[in-house]
């Protein structure tokens, strides 16, 4: 008894320190709930965000927000079509006087890392970052360099623009927990911006989350329970995303058929996601589960958060893009069809 009701109070606490970081971001950041709760996960689970959104809608300043509320290094790349690998993870720097290499440490080297337009640099420079998200290390040389911990890296991507930009790789965005769509504001939204000054930076935020506390929450997420009866509602949602495996998941409904009048949901997928997604699915709907001061998971928790964490990988065909099909509107009818336990 005593230890379930220390639990509690431990749920209850971090339900506060989730409301609290809340308010100190909405001093600056107004609406965007939805994008900064899916910071917020990322945080407690240590993934990876790509944000994708048009400029001006305050992307940049969500991250510098999130770096102030938390007390972290922070740090910020301008990813550029002349940018090289070696700028963002480090190079050896040969000494004349010495005849020996040191070691210079890129601005990976952080807490917080703010990949600015990441679509602007070519491949070979966004895969840079492949190890330090995958592995939170970095190799220079010979020698290989943990990273700090903690360590997040925050994406952002323009999709408006197709000039001067190059796709990311399917490897890399594996890699990213969830890609969070960034909208325009609402019209009240817009309104209490203008009031503000359109400056917000100007308002001041105070420090909520240690690394300490962080890491007493990712502690606490290991305690929240998953059912297996949802563990296997996500497996089959993963499952349903890939061509091989649509058909007859929905208890023998085919599940693409009422698609813009289409026969197959599988003709709009090219490739699935991977095992990660189903993974990713898990932890983040205990973290939301988590911010509610619930110790288990719930089938709207499962459904909230599924969106965010497969539209990014999943690989569409030539007939999506021909009917106008987008990865959220076959997330959308697989999550209305599949059976909820």
């Amino acid at each position: 008894m005593i230890e379930k009701e220390i639990d509690s109070e431990k749920f209850s606490h971090c339900r506060e320190v989730i409301h609290q970081c809340r308010e100190e971001i909405a001093k600056r950041v107004v609406g965007q709930h939805s994008v900064i709760d899916g910071i917020l996960i990322a945080i407690i689970t240590g993934g990876h965000i790509l944000l994708e959104g048009v400029p001006g809608l305050a992307k940049t300043l969500m991250v510098k927000t999130f770096s102030d509320i938390l007390g972290l290094d922070f740090k910020r790349i301008q990813f550029t079509p002349d940018l090289l690998p070696a700028d963002i993870t480090g190079t050896l720097i040969y000494e004349q006087s010495s005849g020996n290499f040191s070691v210079r440490k890129g601005p990976v080297f952080t807490n917080i890392v703010l990949a600015d337009e990441i679509n602007r640099a070519p491949t070979k420079v966004q895969s840079a970052l492949l190890e330090a998200m995958a592995e939170k290390q970095v190799t220079i040389g010979e020698q290989t360099y943990q990273l700090p911990d903690p360590f997040f890296v925050l994406a952002t991507q323009n999709p408006i623009e197709q000039e001067g930009t190059y796709n990311l790789p399917e490897a890399e965005l594996d890699r990213f927990l969830l890609k969070l769509l960034v909208t325009y504001p609402t019209p009240m939204e817009e309104v209490k911006i203008l009031q503000n000054g359109g400056n917000p930076e100007l308002f001041s935020v105070k420090k909520v989350l240690s690394k300490n506390e962080i890491k007493n929450m990712q502690e606490l997420l290991n305690q929240v329970v998953c059912d297996e009866k949802l563990i296997e509602y996500i497996v089959s949602l993963v499952a349903a995303t890939r061509p091989t495996s649509l058909k007859n998941q929905s208890g023998g409904r085919h599940i693409g058929s009422t698609v813009k009048g289409r026969d197959d949901i599988h003709s709009y997928i090219s490739f699935g996601a991977s095992p990660r997604a189903g993974i990713a699915i898990c932890r983040c709907a205990k973290a939301t589960a988590l911010f509610e001061g619930r110790s288990f998971v719930l089938p709207e928790d499962i459904k909230a958060v599924a969106p965010a964490v497969l539209r990014h990988r999943l690989v569409l065909s030539y007939e999506a893009a021909a009917d106008g099909i987008t990865a959220d509107d076959l997330i959308a009818r697989i999550l209305d069809l599949m059976p909820v336990p």
